[in-house]
């Protein structure tokens, strides 16, 4: 069993979904975050209306599930990723566990 992490912006979380769902990810959990990049904009502090810039509404989904599963959703993710018209690919990382109860 392992951890899988996935974040994505707003526009993708229902196809996030649907990837989930093929790749037999059906327990899962998710928490709507802010996604940040690295910019000038972010340091600007001399104008409040600035720390609005640079923010994407994004989602992060995790799931603890078999490694079968992890495997066909990244499948699944590079073959989405690969036709994208935007710069803003789904991203997953996979963390092994240790111990669980």
């Amino acid at each position: 069993m392992k951890l899988v992490i996935v974040t994505v912006v707003e526009q993708f979380q229902k196809d996030v979904l649907k990837l989930f769902k093929k790749a037999n990810i059906e327990n899962f959990s998710s928490s709507e975050i802010d996604g940040y990049k690295n910019g000038s904009s972010l340091f600007m502090a001399s104008n409040w209306f600035s720390a609005e810039k640079g923010v994407n509404e994004s989602s992060m989904f995790y799931s603890f599930t078999e490694d079968k599963n992890i495997e066909v959703l990244f499948n699944l993710i590079t073959e989405f990723n690969s036709n994208l018209e935007t710069n803003n690919p789904i991203k997953a990382v996979v963390v092994p566990i240790l111990k669980f109860i």
